[in-house]
């Protein structure tokens, strides 16, 4: 055996080719055919996108409308409602270091139902007194909202919400400030319908605020008129 070669030995786990000459069973022969997938609901059709009626009513009408006023006929240079912001203060329910969890939860509760978008809670930046007010703590809860949110949320303002105020005389016109914004305040969250008062355990106001882009106060005023915003009229 020392001058004939000795057969080479196969690795130790491997297996030659069937002695019979047939092929071993095909990959993934032994799994289980995946059964059939689970019925799904189709999802309903609810019909093509509606666009809100106040932003076909400005991009329509008032458009046109303040371009023959003010003679500003490139649409770039116009005025635009660009965001409304919506604040909720609570620092008068402050007790200690932390506001209650029943006073934060109707809080945010009350801008999610009302604007349809998850509010943020705003952190004091500065320390004051007399308020009782350090910085960090809790002191109120904001909102902002914009495209369509922002358009159907004035929507209701004007045509559900204002006409509910308790004796409502018209809303201020000298809210504005120099770039434009107009700010208004509401003493009780009741005005609007998707608020159940029955549920509500205190009463809070908000502050809102319509935020404009290339404008002024006499602009921002027939933007808003025209969308029908009821502003209080002059008395005779």
């Amino acid at each position: 055996m020392s001058n004939e070669q000795k057969p080479k030995q196969e690795p130790q786990g491997s297996k030659g080719p069937p002695k019979d000459g047939k092929k071993g069973p095909p990959a993934g022969a032994g799994k289980k055919p995946a059964g059939p997938k689970k019925h799904e609901a189709p999802e309903a059709d609810s019909g093509p996108r509606t666009p809100p009626r106040l932003m076909v009513m400005y991009h329509e009408k008032v458009r046109a409308e303040f371009a023959a006023k003010f003679g500003e006929k490139n649409p770039m240079a116009q005025p635009r409602l660009e965001k409304i912001v919506l604040n909720v203060s609570m620092g008068r329910h402050l007790e200690g270091t932390k506001i209650p969890p029943h006073v934060k939860a109707q809080v945010l509760d009350t801008l999610e139902k009302v604007t349809g978008q998850k509010p943020v809670v705003i952190r004091a930046k500065k320390s004051v007194s007399n308020f009782k007010v350090r910085a960090g703590y809790e002191s109120a809860a904001m909102v902002t909202i914009r495209r369509d949110r922002m358009w159907h949320f004035l929507d209701r303002l004007i045509n559900l919400a204002t006409p509910r105020i308790k004796d409502f005389r018209g809303l201020s016109d000298k809210a504005f400030d120099k770039q434009g914004n107009y700010a208004m305040g509401l003493t009780e969250q009741g005005v609007f319908p998707e608020i159940n008062m029955a549920e509500a355990q205190f009463t809070h106001g908000m502050n809102i605020n319509f935020c404009f882009g290339n404008s002024t106060p006499e602009r921002s005023r027939f933007v808003l008129e025209q969308l029908g915003m009821p502003f209080r009229k002059p008395e005779k």
